[in-house]
This record gives structure tokens, C-alpha cells and sequence, in this order.
């Protein structure tokens, strides 16, 4: 065993066979981490999404485009079921205009309320006939409804959107 020596692999040795090996090939280029280290090949939530799922692709101050279809008013979705929905102004959301929630199965876990283009406050009526029949109920401005709908639905969670058009206020 005398005969055979161990090399020792200490921070200076190493440092100095990196400089050995880098004088080699100067003029190559080094790797790139970021592609090393992106998600974005395997993974692509805008074109790997199901065909009979829905997707918000846009909105305007009257509408939203759903799945390259452009449709005017508010909408209700349920899961990837898209339906016309009657109010146009945020005072004529009512337990009425939600009733669907009463007889849809599964049960929505949250409903999405898009407000139009500002937040409002929820009528407490309104909370409380969502809180009964089993939903949570989250209220934003119609813009981020839809794409807080979009990335719940593509997990695979129940969800529901209640959206008016984004030019709707008070």
C-alpha cells in the first residue's frame, strides 16, 4: 500500500485543475441554466389544455372570449357547462340569479364572482345563500375571475364563475 498514493482533493487542488481544464477550450461557450432549469417544455397550461375544457382567453368591456369564441354579456360557468347569465349590473346579482347552484352536482367548492371592472361588496343575502348551499365564495374584479377560473379548472377542482363583463361598475 505504500507504493500507491492517494490523491488528496483539497479546495486549492481542485481550483487548480478547473484552470487546467478551462485553458482547453476557451472559446466554448458555457450551458445555459435557464433552459437547464425550465419548466416550460413539459410543462405549457395555454396549449396543452383539453378540448372540452373551458378557457378565458380574453374579455372586453362588454364580454369574453372562451375557448376562441367571443361572447357578449355576463356568463356562468360551471365546471367546463358555459351559460348565458341574466344580470347585467352588479345589483341585480341575487340568490335568485344563482339559484343553479341549488341543483348542480357535483357541488361547486368556490364560486367566482366577477364584480366588472371593480371589486364590490357581496350582499350579505347573497353570501349567505352561497354559504348554504355548500360553496365558497370569492369575490374579484371579472378580469382576475377569469383567470383565477382558468387555473383552478385546469387543476381539476370544481369550480364556478359568475362573471359580468369587465366595463360592468356599480
Amino acid at each position: 500500500m505504500a507504493g500507491r498514493q492517494r490523491a488528496v482533493v483539497t479546495l486549492p487542488n481542485l481550483m487548480r485543475s478547473m484552470r487546467k481544464d478551462s485553458h482547453k477550450a476557451p472559446n466554448q461557450p458555457l450551458p445555459s441554466l435557464r433552459r437547464a432549469f425550465s419548466l416550460y417544455d413539459q410543462i405549457n397550461l395555454i396549449d396543452n389544455v383539453p378540448e372540452d375544457q373551458l378557457r378565458f382567453q380574453g374579455y372586453t368591456d362588454t364580454g369574453f372570449t372562451v375557448n376562441r369564441v367571443q361572447y357578449e354579456g355576463s356568463l356562468l360557468c360551471v365546471g367546463n357547462l358555459l351559460m348565458s347569465w341574466a344580470p347585467k349590473k352588479f345589483s341585480e346579482i341575487t340568490p335568485d340569479s344563482l339559484s343553479i347552484f341549488q341543483l348542480v352536482r357535483p357541488i361547486p367548492e368556490i364560486l367566482i364572482l366577477g364584480c366588472g371592472r371593480y371589486i364590490e361588496p357581496v350582499d350579505p343575502e347573497v353570501r349567505r345563500f352561497i354559504r348554504c348551499v355548500g360553496i365558497k365564495l370569492e369575490a374579484v374584479d371579472s378580469r382576475n375571475a377569469s383567470s383565477t377560473y382558468n387555473i383552478l379548472n385546469e387543476e381539476g377542482r370544481i369550480v364556478a364563475a359568475a362573471l359580468l363583463p369587465y366595463g360592468v361598475s356599480s
